[in-house]
């Protein structure tokens, strides 16, 4: 039985394809509108770092976490896991935006983006059994 048939019996389809959009969207939005512009150095992420008195390195490091992450919650064995990691980047995320940057709004996308990446964490918490019993 593969991975992916595992975890439909254990969720359900319809909560299996919701989590599947999930993932696919997610994954795709920190690939692409999140990792991506810290990775090339894009002038707003450049400025938000700075800002933060955070070393290039940091951001560098923060924007290769991310695409990792994005890749993992494509990839059925490690989405669960990714998703735990990606839910204790958003913790820091959210206390980064409040404390430092002063963002009071903005504070709401990263607590937002950890609520649903402790639900796909949920939702895949099979694949996160069977990775720690390795």
């Amino acid at each position: 039985m593969t991975a992916i048939e595992t975890a439909t019996e254990s969720v359900g389809r319809g909560l299996h394809r919701t989590l599947w959009g999930l993932q696919v969207f997610l994954g795709l939005f920190l690939v692409v509108a999140s990792a991506g512009p810290k990775l090339v150095g894009e002038a707003t992420a450049v400025q938000t770092f700075e800002d933060m008195g955070a070393a290039t390195w940091f951001r560098y490091f923060i924007g290769l976490v991310e695409l990792a992450g994005g890749v993992g919650l494509l990839v059925p064995r490690l989405a669960g896991p990714a998703a735990v990691g990606l839910a204790l980047l958003m913790v820091g995320a959210a206390v980064t935006q409040a404390v430092i940057l002063h963002g009071g709004a903005l504070v709401l996308t990263p607590v937002v983006l950890f609520g649903l990446f402790v639900f796909i964490a949920w939702g895949r918490r099979d694949s996160i059994r069977e990775l720690a019993g390795r």
